[in-house]
């Protein structure tokens, strides 16, 4: 049996943001400042988006019923920017075909973030593959912004340090984003309870159990 569980969590913000950070300190450490700024701006343009999408359907009820859709999937998301991207540079001192295989080895994995996410009943299709060609978006738009940059000079210790010290993130605890953007979203739009699919509409209010007090 596929541990979705587990494949699932290696999208969660509790192990890709500090992923994603330690890209920024490769690259500021590497003097590609221009890498790092593109890179952070992508990124945080990706987180955006998902939390955008995510708070207009629990605040307000915003989503495309014909699609099932009810906001980017961030973990499939997450997965498909960062994973290409650490294959990329980890492997920035190897010929092209092998840096390819880097980043393809990444997008297969933030493919089965994707798969999992489907599979566990977290996100229907169209959100998984949104979130999936979000973060592909921003992976291969970055490397294609930096083909035209000086290549930074990343330390393969710093490179293997940080990598090394992602490990332990495995084993934490997922982070509550979930409840962090329910909560912005009940906030802005001043509803005691978050829009949820519903059986006979596409969105309506939680049932009160679900509601703040």
């Amino acid at each position: 049996m596929i541990p979705w569980s587990k494949i699932t969590f290696l999208g969660d913000s509790v192990v890709m943001l500090p992923a994603a950070a330690a890209i920024i300190v490769w690259l500021v450490a590497g003097r590609a400042w221009r890498m790092a700024f593109w890179w952070g701006l992508l990124f945080t343009t990706g987180l955006a988006l998902v939390a955008i999408t995510k708070i207009a359907f629990i605040g307000w009820g915003i989503g495309i019923s014909a699609l099932d859709f009810t906001g980017i999937s961030g973990h499939a998301m997450r997965a498909a920017a960062v994973l290409p991207v650490i294959g990329w540079l980890t492997l920035q001192r190897s010929a092209v075909p092998a840096r390819m295989f880097g980043v393809t080895l990444g997008l297969a994995l933030g493919g089965l973030v994707m798969i999992s996410r489907v599979a566990l009943d977290y996100h229907s299709v169209s959100e998984g593959v949104a979130g999936f060609l979000l973060g592909t978006a921003i992976s291969l738009g970055f490397i294609r912004v930096s083909a035209g940059l000086t290549k930074p000079r990343l330390n393969r210790w710093l490179l293997a340090f940080t990598l090394l010290g992602l490990f332990p993130t495995s084993y934490a605890e997922p982070a509550p984003t979930n409840q962090w953007v329910h909560a912005v979203a009940l906030y802005l739009s001043g509803h005691d309870c978050p829009y949820v699919r519903g059986s006979t509409r596409f969105a309506e209010p939680a049932p009160p159990k679900a509601c703040r007090t």
